[in-house]
């Protein structure tokens, strides 16, 4: 690369013979860089599964519907989901610090003003702000990490920030459980204000604005709109499918529209003049094979281990504190495996790294779909070091391929790409998964409802009885029910839902393996940065 790096020199420079002041030096220096953007990230992460906990309780005390207390987290999803490319651009367009800083503060305080919510309206509303902010910080936080390390120490620095989410995710059922048994529901949203606060201070102190001297000076309106009604549609178009049904006139309509629109996209892409996304950015096969293995390992990973959670909790009766703890093998694995796996790919590459943790993945995919309602702690933790040793180093991996492959003007928008990969991902494998694992509970449900000697149900009976089955929870008994009539009753619903976990992670198992298969076009990022400023 011959072009130089530019930098503002009102900014860096000093007096000559005089050195620059400590604080000065320390602005824009790579690790505390990393320390600031995980902190904020961490937030959004956690956010992600420390909300489910309390979903419950927020239904109680608000007095809020089934569909409303849906809204809390499709609201946030999709807000998230819509927004991230767009972010992205933001970034890339005014800087990544100022854009991840108001990425801080909005989180935080959208995250106080759900808290103080009086009703469930307002706690919706301000989800879906909370998502808008989520957005900012995400695709930020990568592109101010493209600008602050080399090359040669980004996958490390990646590595880093991946376990911090790996970490944040799966604390969330840990950390919600306690806050809800012990404090309130409020306390989920207010635990992230200091959280904030401190990435705000560590931004202001720390970060340094990197963007590419050709980063675009305008906005592509048209293209916004277009890809932001697509990934509305496709993602809205997922989340309503398990319950409208997958040939429903309106999952087909909101399918349809999403394909329609990125059609259209694609279309006004090639002739706008300063498009939202260059379409020559998928001229990189590395790029656009990170993008697919990016989705295909959300597909698996997100899609498979949604039902964990019941597994645990319904078949095995942990509270969600004991079922997050039981998750710990797996967050103890991505926590060590995400540092080692950027260390190992900074040098051997992307391809091998990803291809054997695809691989380790599939396999810790199918040793879940031997599981039974009675299998012992000792091989759930098995397969859940398996998997976590396994998407260590694709999370890691696809992240520097597509956000290294991508030029500097574009690292937001790629940052973006990223994540929005993952969303669309973990939304097509839970919805895809999930209805794969209804029918199969409907289908065996009654030969085992038979089995045990239980009188049949049909019509509505027999409708929620399924339903409830597809969770793992049996039905409550009725006064004086024997119980040897209890216990059947739970045998008959906790082996047909295993029957439908396993199915859902025997696909998830040739998922992965088509992934790793994938993975073999995995490239070390070398796109040209081009030239840069720095503020």
């Amino acid at each position: 690369m011959s072009q130089s790096v530019v930098k503002n020199a009102k900014a860096d420079a000093s007096p000559p013979g005089q050195a620059a002041p400590a604080g000065r030096r320390l602005q824009g220096h790579p690790w505390l860089t990393l320390l600031t953007v995980a902190v904020g990230v961490m937030m959004v992460a956690l956010d992600g599964t420390i909300v489910a906990i309390a979903n419950p309780v927020i239904q109680t005390d608000l007095k809020a519907s089934p569909a409303d207390i849906q809204w809390v987290t499709s609201g946030y999803l999709l807000a998230l989901a819509v927004f991230l490319i767009t972010a992205g651009k933001i970034g890339d367009r005014f800087g990544h610090k100022s854009t991840f800083l108001v990425g801080a503060v909005g989180f935080a305080a959208t995250s106080a003003a759900i808290g103080f919510a009086g009703n469930i309206q307002t706690v919706i509303a301000f989800r879906v702000l909370q998502g808008l902010f989520g957005a900012l910080l995400q695709p930020a936080a990568l592109g101010l990490l493209r600008g602050a390390f080399p090359v040669e120490k980004l996958n490390m620095a990646i590595g880093i920030w991946a376990g911090v989410i790996g970490a944040s995710t799966a604390a969330g059922p840990i950390v919600g459980g306690l806050l809800v048994e012990h404090v309130s529901w409020q306390s989920v949203f207010f635990i992230n204000i200091p959280v904030g606060l401190a990435a705000l201070a560590l931004g202001i102190w720390v970060l340094k604005d990197v963007r590419a001297e050709n980063a675009a000076k305008s906005f592509d309106i048209p293209g916004i709109l277009l890809l932001s009604a697509a990934m509305f549609m496709l993602v809205w178009g997922i989340i309503k499918a398990p319950s409208w049904g997958w040939g429903d006139t309106s999952t087909l309509l909101f399918l349809g529209g999403a394909v329609l629109s990125l059609v259209a996209f694609a279309l006004w892409q090639r002739v706008a003049r300063e498009p939202l996304i260059p379409l020559s950015l998928f001229r990189s096969v590395p790029l656009s094979a990170g993008t697919l293995l990016m989705i295909l390992m959300a597909f698996s990973f997100f899609g498979a281990i949604f039902f964990v959670t019941f597994y645990l909790q319904n078949v095995h009766g942990m509270s969600p504190v004991d079922a997050g703890v039981h998750l710990l093998p797996m967050t103890g694995m991505m926590i060590v495996g995400a540092p080692a796996a950027g260390a190992a790919i900074g040098r051997v590459g992307p391809r091998i790294p990803i291809v054997v943790g695809m691989v380790l993945t599939s396999v810790a995919m199918y040793g879940m779909s031997t599981l039974d309602a009675g299998s012992g702690s000792g091989v759930m933790s098995l397969w859940f070091v398996l998997m976590g040793l396994g998407i260590s180093p694709v999370l890691v991996g696809a992240t520097e391929v597509i956000v290294g492959n991508a030029p500097l003007e574009l690292s937001g928008v790629a940052g973006g790409l990223q994540q929005a990969a993952m969303q669309v991902g973990g939304s097509l494998g839970t919805a895809v998964l999930g209805a794969l694992m209804a029918a199969k509970v409907t289908d065996v449900l009654p030969g085992n409802w038979a089995a045990a000697g239980l009188p049949p149900v049909d019509g509505a009976q027999a409708q929620g009885l399924a339903q409830a089955a597809q969770l793992g929870i049996a039905p409550p008994p009725a006064p004086g029910t024997p119980q040897q009539v209890v216990d059947a009753m739970a045998t008959a619903v906790h082996d047909s839902f295993v029957s439908g976990m396993s199915l859902a992670f025997a696909v998830a198992a040739v998922v992965a393996f088509v992934a790793a298969l994938l993975g073999l076009l995995a490239r070390r990022g070398s796109t040209d940065t081009g030239p840069a400023v720095h503020i």
